[in-house]
């Protein structure tokens, strides 16, 4: 019995101690950049048109955007009318693709008042493209959520942050792509209830407007404006790999700090946080199509009132941006050759 207890006690051990050198193998993995630029050689991203999507779609008349409200159809109506101004096509008539869903919530079972289930009839997302010259059948995805948080307790979450700045950036990369016209065909997908289970990404990828396996490559955009340390996480290297050189040739054009992590297996990584299922890229990824996430860590401001226009990171978010672009650029030049 002795034998048993102590050996329990050395496997536990050893545990403990692979556990926490992984997960310090990791961090250190994670705190290197990309090798980059000193200074920026600038973007073709427009400043002020980039701010003026995020202060616009976090302002006090959009109501933090939560699915279902007088807020997240405003959203829906700027939407719309940028992706008219840039020149997307609609698949079909127009750019909405309505979906329905629900959500249970177990906590609720134990809340007087509150509905274990609770059904969404009138959620929405933004769909748009580019046609491609050469290989208009294959599409480059590139995504980011549109919903936020709405009012709770009687205060408003703007959202600025989260994800006022990913929808900006995806404009951006349309812009890019109109006056850029691509070889293969760049489809744009503002999502719907990404706060309430990723639902809009799972109603796109179960029932996408073409056949799913011209779908060969996500770029997820979501909280990219608010970082005090000039640094961004890019996740999706590590399951697709041949993702990382285009990656790496973006970097080196840019003065931002370009991190990798968040993308390996729990044990490998010494418990450090996956974000492979943590916003719009996870249904992609579920159904082998390779993906990028770039976002922020998680600051004070978020899921916060205090998540406004005024605390975001201006220059930063446009450098941000221009790296965007270069990296949009390079994935759909290099589609052929990143999707399985």
């Amino acid at each position: 019995m002795k034998k048993i207890l102590l050996s329990m006690i050395l496997a536990a051990g050893a545990s403990a101690l692979y556990l926490a050198l992984a997960q310090s193998a990791e961090e250190a993995r994670m705190a290197r950049p990309l090798p980059g630029a000193a200074r920026d050689a600038g973007g073709p991203v427009e400043r002020s048109v980039l701010l003026d999507d995020v202060r616009t779609l976090a302002s006090d008349a959009f109501e933090g955007r939560r699915t279902g409200t007088a807020g997240s159809h405003r959203a829906r109506a700027y939407l719309r009318e940028r992706f008219g101004a840039i020149g997307l096509l609609p698949f079909g008539a127009d750019y909405l693709q309505p979906f329905a869903f629900s959500t249970r919530s177990v906590a609720n079972l134990f809340t007087p008042g509150r509905p274990y289930r609770t059904a969404y009839a009138d959620a929405a997302n933004i769909v748009g493209y580019i046609r491609g010259s050469a290989a208009p059948q294959r599409y480059l995805v590139v995504s980011a959520h549109y919903d936020h948080l709405g009012v709770r307790g009687g205060k408003l979450y703007p959202g600025a942050d989260d994800n006022a700045s990913g929808v900006a950036a995806m404009l951006a990369i349309a812009s890019y792509f109109k006056a850029h016209p691509p070889r293969h065909s760049v489809l744009f997908a503002a999502f719907d209830a990404e706060e309430l289970g990723l639902q809009g990404a799972r109603a796109f990828v179960a029932a996408p407007p073409v056949p799913r396996a011209q779908l060969r490559a996500n770029l997820n955009l979501d909280m990219l404006a608010h970082n005090d340390s000039n640094e961004i996480f890019v996740a999706g290297t590590y399951p697709w790999p041949a993702l990382k050189p285009l990656l790496a040739q973006a970097a080196a054009r840019s003065s931002v700090r370009v991190l990798l992590g968040h993308d390996r297996p729990l044990l490998a990584a010494g418990l450090v946080e996956s974000w492979n299922d943590s916003s719009d890229h996870a249904p992609f990824n579920e159904a082998g199509i390779p993906f990028l996430y770039f976002g922020v860590a998680d600051h004070a401001d978020y899921h916060a009132p205090s998540d406004t226009y005024a605390h975001i990171n201006a220059a930063f978010f446009v450098r941000v941006s221009n790296l965007l672009v270069d990296v949009a650029a390079r994935m759909e030049r290099e589609l052929d050759s990143i999707s399985p």
